[in-house]
């Protein structure tokens, strides 16, 4: 496609493809003069070619995150990448990020669950993927410092010999709970209780469901706390085919 600029020749390939700009990539492929001894001006020639389905996917949730970002005034940087395990990666970076985190990751898992509804809506419904929202690496610290809480007090149930409830988590870190001792003979995990009270009982394996709730062993609140806030979670979404036309 060509044009007297650029973005003059960009918008003709967009309108051509039926594409926004986020669903593309451009490349320059020559620049020269139109007519005869370079009569009639200048033009660029350009190659827009539509980017893979999962690209375009992240791409409108990035684009998305940075407006919320900007919006609500932090200064920040959104890298978004999609990964071969078919996760939609976004990592926020900048000062005053942690903002978005907020009170034990809630404002972090509410900004992810917006930005899934986004790439959901992008991906027309048709394949699957996961997306992640994290600010500043603060997901994988959680996901590790829960992984610590649990194996700690999975020692303290094999010592004692009894359960132990946690203090209450959110769904995200419940899960990282049961996936740290899920393949731990020695104990076993479930959860107890409705939200936003619902925690997770740590316990010998095999111990008597009949007790279970009775004789839980003290609470180890102070060891969650150590854990930090929020959670690590995934949500799923789809995405469609993609046809990978382009126009030059």
């Amino acid at each position: 496609m060509t044009g007297r600029t650029v973005d003059e020749a960009v918008i003709a390939a967009l309108e051509e493809l039926g594409a926004q700009s986020d669903e593309v990539k451009v490349e320059v492929i020559g620049e020269g003069t139109k007519g005869l001894f370079g009569l009639g001006g200048r033009y660029v020639k350009v190659r827009v070619t539509e980017v893979s389905p999962e690209e375009r996917m992240m791409r409108r949730g990035r684009r998305f995150l940075e407006d919320v970002i900007r919006g609500i005034g932090v200064d920040a940087f959104v890298d978004g990448r999609v990964g071969e395990d078919r996760v939609v990666r976004y990592n926020v970076r900048g000062s005053g990020a942690g903002l978005l985190i907020g009170r034990r990751g809630q404002t972090l898992d509410a900004l992810q669950l917006l930005v899934r509804q986004v790439v959901l809506r992008a991906g027309r419904g048709e394949e699957r993927l996961r997306v992640v929202v994290d600010v500043e690496g603060y997901r994988e610290r959680q996901q590790r410092a829960l992984a610590s809480l649990a194996q700690r007090v999975a020692r303290q149930v094999r010592l004692t010999g009894r359960p132990v409830a946690l203090e209450p988590m959110n769904a995200l870190e419940r899960r990282l709970i049961h996936l740290a001792l899920a393949d731990d003979p020695e104990v076993e995990t479930h959860s107890e209780g409705e939200d936003p009270y619902r925690r997770v009982i740590i316990s010998p394996a095999r111990w008597p469901e009949a007790n279970q709730g009775k004789e839980l062993g003290k609470e180890a609140g102070q060891e969650s706390n150590e854990a930090g806030t929020g959670g690590t979670g995934e949500a799923t979404t789809s995405e469609d085919g993609g046809s990978g036309a382009r126009a030059e």
